[in-house]
């Protein structure tokens, strides 16, 4: 029997930080509600703080104890599930078409207004780059769009860099609703039109806010702020379309439950700080307090959704707009074929079911809970965690 070995443990973890140095760093920093919460989750997540059960194997004797898992969103040891099963829900609705990744970010002047008014800033940055997209689908091709954006908030180096990533359908259902119009297979686009289009809706959306009162700057520091902007070369670019549609997901998927940092990219720590890997190969080394500093400034406020949907994909059009489109681009049926041979009923598959998250599991890390990890038996009996203090 071929016995399934857990992943070696990272040499270091962003939990291992914050139980060597975040109780020094909560003395001396204010923290946020949210930050203190992501800290408590990170430290105790798969530790006894949050309860578990031992796996008792009835065959060799083994007790494994099976901690739970915090399942916050900012925590690099949760997200493999959830993105798993987020991207298996999202595959029935990926239309069979070309899809760009674009990118839509912020001038460094706005870093500090977006990071003092958080959910305000970013809601603008995600409803008008999604406007900017589905404005030019509708002009340049009489058609609407499919797009998926993701809120990221950060760098390889951990500094604030608020931008959001856009999965893009090649092409959109007409205006009229009876036909599918394709974009080039080379680009969406052109991106100095995206970019304009971009900076006009952001800086008169920031305008709208602030004379609402909803930003807190000060009236004569906001003018000096963007005055300057409207003439300033926005970042927006589109990069090279996907290889066909059922890559586009598995794609985003590595965008939509990342964070900040990954425990595979911790490097070490010691006297001199936290070493982790950047960029093309490199490394940077961080005191302790900056990098949990750092690593801080993107947690999201609570219940904020940094996924979001629209055109075609939103919740208004999934049930309408979205099926229409679905069936234009379906290929024409096959003539029928002859019937099956009858089979006995017992042995006819049930309809497919949505995984388990044991299955999941299985198939991302090739951990099978199931079994014994010591002989592999699949004789397990789940027992208390006081069991691991019996004989």
């Amino acid at each position: 029997m071929v016995v399934q070995r857990a992943p070696s443990r990272p040499a270091l973890e962003v939990a291992d930080v914050f139980r060597a140095h975040g109780e020094a760093y909560r003395q001396a920093h204010a923290l946020t509600g949210d930050q203190g919460k992501v800290m408590r989750a990170i430290e105790a997540c798969r530790t006894a703080v949050l309860g578990g059960h031992v796996d008792f194997c009835l065959d060799c004797g083994t007790k494994t104890p099976s901690y739970n898992s915090c399942r916050n969103r900012h925590c690099p040891k949760c997200q493999g599930l959830e993105q798993a099963a987020w991207i298996e829900a999202r595959k029935a609705r990926t239309l069979p078409t070309h899809h760009f990744h674009v990118v839509f970010t912020i001038p460094a002047q706005l870093r500090s207004l977006a990071k003092a008014n958080q959910e305000v800033v970013y809601s603008i940055l995600f409803r008008e780059a999604s406007r900017t997209l589905l404005e030019l689908g509708e002009t340049r091709l009489g058609a609407t769009l499919g797009v998926t954006e993701v809120l990221h908030t950060w760098t390889r180096t951990l500094a604030y860099h608020p931008h959001v990533h856009c999965i893009v359908t090649g092409g959109g259902l007409a205006l009229d609703g009876k036909r599918w119009v394709s974009t080039s297979k080379r680009y969406l686009f052109p991106v100095k039109i995206l970019s304009r289009l971009f900076r006009g809706k952001v800086l008169a959306a920031l305008q709208q806010a602030h004379t609402a009162g909803e930003l807190t700057i000060a009236a004569p520091d906001f003018a000096l702020l963007i005055a300057p902007l409207y003439h300033k070369d926005w970042v927006a670019y589109a990069k090279q379309p996907f290889g066909s549609a059922t890559h586009v997901f598995e794609y985003l998927g590595r965008y939509t439950h990342r964070v900040g940092i990954s425990n595979q990219r911790l490097l070490g720590m010691d006297e001199r700080g936290v070493r982790f890997l950047t960029k093309g190969g490199h490394s940077e080394c961080l005191p302790p307090s900056e990098f949990i500093r750092r690593f801080l400034q993107h947690v999201l406020p609570s219940g904020f959704v940094k996924i979001r949907h629209y055109g075609l994909l939103a919740p208004a059009n999934v049930n309408t707009k979205l099926p229409i489109a679905l069936r234009l681009m379906s290929p024409p049926p096959s003539p029928p074929s002859p019937p099956p041979p009858p089979v006995e009923t017992s042995l006819v598959p049930t309809s497919p079911e949505m995984p388990t998250w044991e299955e999941r599991l299985l198939a991302l890390t090739g951990i099978n809970v199931r079994t014994c990890r010591h002989c592999g038996s699949s004789h397990l009996e789940l027992r208390p965690l006081s069991d691991l203090d019996t004989g």
